[in-house]
């Protein structure tokens, strides 16, 4: 199957795993995208997208986040994260392909799409949830990943739970969905891996506004 065929046919090759996490709702579709449509998402987004360099203020410095990011979408679908406030791009046909593959095996309808790249094992995400406001009470997040396998973290954002770090990996094609109370109740990062090459995801959300 190649990146031109019917978008909403799933990968021939896609297998579903469940994550047991308590108050979480968490399902990985493995190879979601076969390796030639990851491989020609990969190289086409790394091109195509209009990728930022973005800031934040930290211990009274401005800082560059460790990653690239890209924000997409219908109009007037504006995010806000770390005090940075992003308008949404046009959807390209590339985005709206893999939004429609992410929306039938979510089972759910996205408007807005965050992308990270990732250009190496220093490039990272720290812990955190999506909850702003704008995702509403009970988000879905489908996050596709196309490019180098990379370790996905959760842990218990209870501080009177025991803090322990459940990791996942995530492989070129897959397709990770939270949903229910899982960012009611726990954190996620992307850790620092040395010696990690390249690697896009894209977090598809539904913003209400």
């Amino acid at each position: 199957m190649t990146a031109g065929n019917d978008a909403h046919q799933p990968s021939l090759f896609s297998q579903t795993e469940a994550l047991e996490l308590p108050n979480a709702d968490i399902v990985i579709h493995r190879s979601a995208f076969d390796s030639q449509e990851a491989d020609n998402h990969f190289h086409g987004l790394t091109s195509e997208v209009d990728w930022r360099q973005e800031q934040i203020r930290m211990f009274n410095k401005t800082i560059n986040i460790p990653r690239l990011t890209a924000w997409y979408g219908d109009d007037e679908k504006p995010y806000t994260y770390s005090g940075i406030e992003m308008q949404p791009s046009p959807w390209t046909d590339r985005l709206l392909q893999i939004k429609t593959r992410v929306e039938s095996l979510a089972n759910a309808t996205f408007n807005s799409v965050l992308l990270n790249q990732y250009r190496d094992g220093s490039d990272s995400v720290a812990w955190h949830a999506d909850n702003e406001p704008e995702l509403g009470p009970s988000p879905v997040i489908g996050s596709v990943s196309f490019g180098a396998k990379r370790d996905f973290q959760f842990r218990s954002n209870d501080p009177s739970s025991e803090t322990v770090t459940t990791t996942i990996d995530l492989r070129h094609g897959d397709l990770l969905v939270m949903g229910g109370d899982t960012q009611k109740f726990w954190n996620h990062q992307i850790p620092k891996r040395a010696n990690a090459s390249a690697r896009i995801n894209m977090t598809f959300r539904k913003i209400y506004v």
